[in-house]
């Protein structure tokens, strides 16, 4: 079997890799593209850690074929920042402590992210609920839940 041709959109920039017909999303961007920010910490979808934004929705990247990805709009955690200037969120993160071993984080910002794009002003019940996809095994979720509040609640970060 070969690897066939595929031209992905990641971040708003098109790339034309090789892939195998069963490789993942999650394995194209990470070995392919070189885009390492997400993560695969289980392979089955069932931690969210490799959450991204395809076509404005969260998808665990390891369920989704790269194939699959031809022709859509797939955000990545490296889509979040303009530039160096990071997003509101990356920010909060880091201020409120956030994040500890980093395997979970990208998958919360990014379903943090789509969160924020469709409801501005969650309440936490609606915050938990939307991060509910993603899993942390180092920390608790009241430093993340605060994070999306703070961005949500308008506090600006430098």
């Amino acid at each position: 079997m070969k690897r066939i041709p595929v031209s992905l959109n990641i971040n708003g920039r098109d790339y034309d890799v090789f892939v195998w017909p069963w490789q993942s999303l999650l394995n194209a961007i990470r070995d392919e593209v070189n885009l390492t920010g997400c993560k695969e910490g289980c392979g089955n979808g069932n931690c969210g850690s490799c959450t991204i934004l395809v076509n404005g929705y969260t998808i665990d990247s390891c369920l989704m074929l790269a194939v699959e990805g031809i022709g859509k709009q797939i955000t990545t955690i490296e889509g979040m920042a303009n530039g160096t200037d990071l997003h509101p969120l990356q920010k909060s993160f880091i201020k409120y402590a956030a994040l500890q071993c980093g395997i979970c984080t990208p998958g919360f910002l990014m379903s943090a992210k789509h969160l924020l794009d469709g409801n501005p002003k969650p309440t936490e019940h609606e915050i938990r609920a939307g991060i509910a996809g993603n899993l942390c095994r180092c920390t608790g979720y009241d430093k993340i839940v605060r994070a999306i509040q703070a961005v949500a609640n308008g506090e600006q970060f430098d």
